[in-house]
């Protein structure tokens, strides 16, 4: 649902992006001291302030570039160009910790690469400013791998779930702030219904959303969690055409089936 209310928002892109954040800070930071503070002390997690300042960081480039992409291609491919990022995981986790893919692992990512081609290559189509949003959606990706394989890393140090969500989110939100008010965009909404729009982004989007995916990083090999998400763009596709009157072709449901497809392979060879 991300890119949807990026795209009906009533403030600018970098402004939305900020709000996402600075919104879902005070639940977050509730949430962990209502729930979660008692578990992580009682726990004996490593040292993580490092890799905090860094996952914040990282998230903040991300949401910069994505909603920018989301404002000048279509919902599908800009969500789509994002989740690239498994791509970038996969490099990274065996250029750095040297975690060799299996080939089962390589087939699926291949497999699901290929639907991502086939979805991308109708991007044209629906904007002449689509190259550009395209272009912002690989940068994402570079970004989004940076935020997915520290917060692995955080998780794996015994990171609790709701102290890094409160702390990364605050993080990324001092720094959009500044960038948000430098861009001279519209920074508040001008009417109820764009509040709501901006609180749904907010506590739906990043405190749910993002959240569950901290949450499930714990759980799962990075490789096949920044995979497996790429079944967001595969949803974000039907929303849009549902809710915004984007539609769906033939190459691109198809691009969708292969994905799913790819991502299977994927989770077989985890």
């Amino acid at each position: 649902m991300s890119p949807i209310f990026v795209r009906v928002s009533e403030t600018g892109p970098t402004a939305t992006a900020f709000w996402r954040v600075a919104l879902a800070v005070p639940a977050l930071w509730s949430f962990y001291l209502l729930f979660g503070r008692r578990r992580e002390e009682a726990a004996s997690a490593r040292p993580t302030g490092w890799l905090l300042a860094a996952a914040g960081v990282a998230f903040a480039g991300d949401l910069f570039f994505w909603h920018f992409s989301v404002k000048f291609t279509s919902v599908a491919n800009s969500t789509l160009l994002a989740n690239l990022a498994a791509i970038f995981v996969t490099l990274a986790a065996w250029l750095l910790y040297r975690q060799k893919p299996s080939r089962l692992f390589l087939v699926g990512l291949v497999t699901a690469l290929t639907g991502v081609v086939m979805l991308v290559s109708t991007s044209m189509s629906f904007s002449s400013t689509a190259l550009l949003g395209d272009a912002f959606g690989v940068i994402t990706a570079m970004f989004y791998a940076w935020y997915l394989l520290t917060v692995k890393d955080l998780r794996d140090r015994g990171a609790g779930t709701l102290r890094l969500m409160a702390v990364t989110t605050a993080i990324t939100a001092v720094l959009l702030l500044p960038i948000a008010l430098a861009t001279g965009e519209q920074m508040l909404p001008l009417t109820g219904a764009g509040w709501l729009k901006l609180i749904g982004i907010a506590l739906i989007s990043h405190a749910c959303g993002q959240g569950l995916i901290a949450y499930a990083l714990a759980h799962l090999p990075a490789s096949f969690s920044s995979v497996s998400l790429l079944l967001q763009p595969v949803m974000a596709g039907v929303f849009a055409w549902v809710l915004l009157g984007e539609p769906l072709v033939a190459l691109q449901i198809a691009g969708g089936v292969v994905v799913l497809a790819g991502i299977y392979l994927a989770r077989r060879g985890s």
